[in-house]
C-alpha cells in the first residue's frame, strides 16, 4: 500500500460530507419524531447520500493504487482517505441504505420516523468505518453502528418477549466479544509504534512504518482478526447468527450488519497490510478453516426449516468463500473476494427484503406453513429467485465472475483438490437456496393449513425489488468496469505478499 496521494484533493471536504451528512439527517428526522415530514426527509437524505457516494466514485483515480481525497484534523484524531477499495464498499452501503428507506416505508413497520433516524445513524457510523485511517475512529464507529443494530434488534423484533431478549442478549455477548477483541489488536499495534517512535498513534500509515514484530504480531493479527471474523461472520465464530436472523428484525437489522460487509473492508484496508508476516505465516489454517465453514454451513442450511434461520447459515457459507479468496493472497483471488462481497450485499439484502415482504403477509416464516406463493406474489416469488441466483453465482450476475477469480486464485495457490472441494461447498449451497425457493414459493400448501388472502404487491415493493434486481444484473454485465475500479489497489494489497503477478 502507498503512500496517501496528498496532491488529488477534492474541491470540497467530500468525505467529511459523507459522514457529517446522514449524522445530521438523523438527528433532523429524530426531533422530528413520528411526522410525516421525519419518513420524507429520511429518505430525501439516503437519497442525497447516494449522490454523494457516486461523486466519490467519479472523484477516485482507480488507476492510482494510493489512497486519495485525504482529509486531516489531527486534533480530533480525524484521519480520512479513499480509493477504489473505499468508493465500491461506500457506494454499495448508500445503496443498501437508500432501499431501506423505501423498504421502511411500505405499510406494517412500528414508528417508521424512529426507525428512518436510526438507519440513518447507522449509515453515518459506515461511513465512517468505510472511509477512516485510524484504528481508533474505526474501533468507536463500530461500536456506534452495532449499538444502533442491537436497537434495531430488541425494538422492531417480530418474536416474543423472551425470544427478543433471547436474540439482543446473544447478538450482544457475541459482538461485545468481537469489539474486545479488535480493541486489543488495536492498542497492541498503537503499543509497539510508541515503543519504536516515542509516541502512540493509531493512524494507519504511522503503523506501516513501524509494523509490529515476532509474537507481538501475530498476538494482533489473531486479536484483529478474530474481532473482524466475529462481525462478518465466519464460521465458527456466526453463532450470534441464526439466533438474531430467526428471532430477531425480519430485513433491516440484518441487511445493516450483512450487506456492506465491513468484517472483510476491516481485513483488506487493516489486518492484511499490518500484520503481513502474520499473515502469511497462518494463511493455511485461515484457509482450511473457510473451507471447512463453506460445507458446514451449506449441510446446517439443509437441515432447516425456518426460512431466516436458513438464509443466515447462506451467509456463513459464503463468506467462507470470499474469506478463501482474500486470503489466497493472489490478486485474482482478492479481487474477486471484493466483488464477491459486494454481490453477495446486494443480493442477500435483496432476498431479506422479500422474505420481510412475505412475513408482512404471511405472518411466518417457516418453510412448512408456507408454499404456493409464486402464483399469488410473482414479483416477489421473482426477486427472491435472482437474488439467491447471485449468490450462488448464477451467469449475468456478479458473482459469476466473482467466484470465478477466486477459484482461480484458489487453483493456483492451494491446487486442485482443495479448490475442487471449495466448488462443490458452493453447489451444495445453490442446492440448499434452490429448495428454499421451492419450498417457500413452488411447493403446494400443507394440507390443512389454507391459502388465505394474500395483498397484492405494492408499488413500493416493485420499486424496491425493482431497483436491487435491476442493479444487481447491471452489475454482472458491467463487471469490468468494478473490477477496473479496484484492480490497483487490490494489485497493490497482493504485491505486499509476493502476488503481484
Amino acid at each position: 500500500m502507498n503512500e496517501i496521494a496528498w496532491t488529488q484533493q477534492a474541491a470540497w471536504p467530500i468525505l467529511a460530507v459523507l459522514q457529517l451528512l446522514p449524522l445530521a439527517g438523523a438527528a433532523l428526522v429524530l426531533a422530528l419524531g413520528e411526522r410525516a415530514a421525519a419518513v420524507a426527509l429520511g429518505r430525501v437524505v439516503a437519497l442525497a447520500e447516494l449522490g454523494v457516494a457516486l461523486a466519490v466514485h467519479r472523484q477516485v483515480d482507480a488507476a492510482a493504487p494510493a489512497l486519495q481525497l485525504a482529509e486531516r484534523v489531527d486534533w480530533l484524531a480525524y484521519h480520512a482517505a479513499a480509493d477504489g477499495l473505499s468508493a465500491l464498499f461506500v457506494l454499495l452501503a448508500a445503496l443498501l441504505v437508500a432501499l431501506m428507506t423505501l423498504y421502511g416505508l411500505v405499510r406494517g413497520l412500528a414508528r417508521p420516523g424512529r426507525l428512518m433516524g436510526l438507519v440513518l445513524l447507522a449509515e453515518a457510523a459506515l461511513m465512517s468505518l468505510l472511509t477512516t485511517t485510524d484504528l481508533l475512529w474505526f474501533l468507536f464507529a463500530s461500536l456506534l453502528e452495532l449499538g444502533v443494530a442491537a436497537h434495531l434488534i430488541g425494538h422492531w423484533s417480530t418474536s416474543t418477549e423472551d425470544n427478543r431478549r433471547l436474540a439482543v442478549a446473544r447478538f450482544l455477548q457475541f459482538q461485545g466479544v468481537g469489539l474486545a477483541l479488535l480493541a486489543g489488536g488495536v492498542l497492541i499495534l498503537a503499543w509497539g509504534h510508541a515503543d519504536v517512535a516515542g509516541r502512540w498513534s493509531f493512524d494507519l500509515f504511522d503503523l506501516l512504518k513501524t509494523p509490529a514484530q515476532g509474537k507481538f504480531q501475530s498476538v494482533a493479527f489473531f486479536l484483529l482478526f478474530y474481532g473482524l471474523a466475529v462481525r462478518t461472520p465466519l464460521f465458527p465464530l456466526h453463532g450470534w447468527l441464526p439466533n438474531v436472523a430467526q428471532r430477531g428484525m425480519v430485513a433491516i437489522a440484518p441487511a445493516l450488519l450483512l450487506g456492506a460487509k465491513v468484517g472483510i473492508y476491516g481485513m483488506l484496508r487493516f489486518l492484511l497490510p499490518l500484520t503481513p508476516e502474520a499473515v502469511a505465516a497462518w494463511q493455511p489454517w485461515i484457509v482450511g478453516i473457510a473451507m471447512v465453514g463453506v460445507f458446514y454451513a451449506a449441510l446446517l442450511a439443509c437441515f432447516q426449516t425456518n426460512l431466516r434461520r436458513l438464509l443466515s447459515f447462506a451467509v456463513v457459507s459464503h463468506t467462507s468463500l470470499i474469506v478463501v479468496g482474500l486470503f489466497s493472497l493472489h490478486p485474482l483471488g482478492v479481487a474477486g473476494a471484493v466483488l464477491l462481497s459486494v454481490n453477495f450485499g446486494l443480493a442477500v439484502t435483496v432476498m431479506l427484503f422479500m422474505v420481510g415482504f412475505v412475513f408482512r403477509r404471511t405472518r411466518t416464516t417457516d418453510l412448512v406453513r408456507l408454499g404456493g406463493l409464486f402464483e399469488r406474489i410473482p414479483f416477489i416469488a421473482a426477486c427472491f429467485l435472482v437474488g439467491g441466483l447471485a449468490i450462488v453465482g448464477m451467469p449475468g450476475t456478479p458473482g459469476f465472475d466473482a467466484a470465478h477469480l477466486v477459484l482461480e486464485a484458489a487453483m493456483q495457490r492451494f491446487g486442485a483438490l482443495p479448490t475442487v472441494a471449495t466448488a462443490l461447498g458452493n453447489v451444495t449451497a445453490a442446492g440448499f437456496l434452490l429448495y428454499a425457493f421451492q419450498k417457500a414459493f413452488l411447493a403446494p400448501v400443507a394440507a390443512g393449513a389454507g391459502q388465505p388472502a394474500l395483498e397484492r404487491t405494492l408499488p413500493m415493493e416493485y420499486l424496491v425489488g425493482g431497483v436491487a434486481v435491476c442493479v444487481l444484473l447491471a452489475a454482472g454485465f458491467f463487471f469490468e468496469s468494478w473490477l477496473g475500479l479496484i484492480e490497483a489497489s487490490t494489485h497493490a494489497l497482493a504485491a505486499r505478499f509476493g502476488g503481484a503477478e
